[in-house]
């Protein structure tokens, strides 16, 4: 990474997104380049325009973020070097003379509908859903004198730093402990070292439907003592049917019971992508049996090798 790096995000300003950019060492001094869609930002890396790129994958109240497990699944391959997590508080915002009681349609990004979906049902129960590229744009958007909507829903960051706009309540998502959990990807490289408290990504496409099939690659995680912290389906979008898994497994590819499960995908399904191995940004270490420990398979290879050499 250069000396002063370029970052992409998911835009505009203002987002969170951006706020899980700026936990990046360095990342308020680097250029930042917001960009519209999920692709657009990792398309400027795979080109070498940027760096590397800061965008969403997880959300604990709507699970994966599809574009995201979409776009990092195909194309040019990427590595994900870090991930970042960012408590998320919404407000409901309009321009100013709008009390709540005007509002008919709203637009936000449709995972912070989806978060703060009770609340309007609960204040304002025949708003319409107007969905926004992002939380930021929806409310940028209300300043705009074509606005076809009355109100937004975004981060408290983007309302303080427009006086274009009122707050008309605030903490209106329907889990207090939303977090969204982002990953910085840049091009393949040197990977990040291990730690003790790593997390690997991969994505693996199912070669053939079979009974089973999903069991087959379960059981390379399970038989070596590697717990799964998220696991999900995706269609390929070839033939209606076929899936790729995105998994995210603890432990570091360093770690000879993560090497292990991989080349066991990697017998299964060829075309299984290692996305990278990074460190947890909640440290929490894996809990790692002692017959799964890289001291047990050197011994059990060190057995082997012995009996081998008779």
């Amino acid at each position: 990474m250069s000396a002063v790096p370029t970052f992409t995000f998911l835009g505009p300003e203002g987002t969170f997104t951006e706020a899980a950019l700026m936990q990046v060492p360095g990342a308020a001094d680097a250029t930042r380049i917001p960009c519209t869609n999920v692709n657009t930002a990792l398309d400027r890396v795979r080109s070498g325009a940027a760096d590397a790129a800061m965008v969403p994958i997880e959300n604990s109240v709507e699970g994966g973020v599809t574009a995201t497990l979409d776009a990092i699944a195909t194309g040019t391959e990427l590595r994900i070097i870090r991930e970042a997590l960012v408590p998320i508080v919404f407000v409901i915002v309009a321009r100013p003379g709008v009390e709540i009681s005007d509002i008919k349609r709203i637009s936000t990004h449709g995972h912070a509908w989806a978060q703060c979906r009770l609340w309007v049902e609960a204040n304002i129960p025949n708003a319409d859903y107007v969905p926004g590229s992002s939380t930021a744009a929806a409310a940028m958007g209300l300043l705009e004198d074509d606005a076809h909507y009355d109100a937004a829903i975004c981060a408290p960051l983007v309302a303080a730093e427009q006086p274009g706009l009122n707050v008309l309540a605030s903490n209106i998502g329907d889990n207090p402990h939303a977090v969204t959990r982002f990953i910085l990807v840049s091009r393949p490289g040197p990977l990040p070292e291990r730690t003790g408290a790593d997390k690997t990504t991969v994505v693996v496409p199912l070669p053939e439907d079979h009974p089973g099939a999903l069991m087959d690659i379960l059981d390379q995680f399970a038989s070596r003592g590697v717990n799964l912290s998220r696991i999900e389906s995706r269609p390929t979008g070839q033939y209606l049917g076929q899936y790729f898994f995105s998994i995210d497994a603890d432990g570091h590819i360093s770690d000879a019971r993560v090497a292990d499960a991989l080349a066991g995908l990697h017998r299964i399904s060829p075309a299984t992508r290692f996305l990278g191995s990074y460190a947890r940004a909640d440290k929490q270490a894996a809990v790692v049996a002692p017959h799964t420990s890289d001291a047990s398979f050197a011994a059990a290879h060190a057995w082997v090798d012995a009996i081998l050499k008779g």
